[in-house]
């Protein structure tokens, strides 16, 4: 069990190296259809498949280049998600880490 002081310093790690939100949604807004965002927040198989499906499309004139389209509004949604799971996972590390 961590003390108080151990948490604090958990949240402050937390606070200096998760994801930040304003950077997401800038990424996901400006390069979000090639994926960019989803690199950022550590989704890089995601990433590639959004990537792939946006050159497909670029190349092809094609149905795909929609389907990453209507991926990227859907992204608008799920990145806080994406940000808070992060987060989990670095919350997760760092207690395992100081419980040794």
């Amino acid at each position: 069990m961590l003390d108080t002081q151990q948490q604090i310093l958990i949240e402050q790690r937390i606070t200096n190296e998760a994801k930040s939100p304003g950077a997401a949604y800038l990424l996901w807004f400006f390069l979000g259809t090639f994926g960019v965002h989803r690199f950022y927040l550590g989704h890089l198989k995601t990433g590639l498949a959004l990537l792939a499906l946006m050159l497909l499309g670029v190349v092809t004139m094609g149905v795909s280049s929609l389907m990453a389209l209507l991926w990227w509004v859907v992204d608008a949604f799920l990145i806080p998600g994406m940000i808070a799971g992060d987060k989990n996972r670095l919350r997760a590390r760092l207690t395992a880490e100081m419980s040794r």
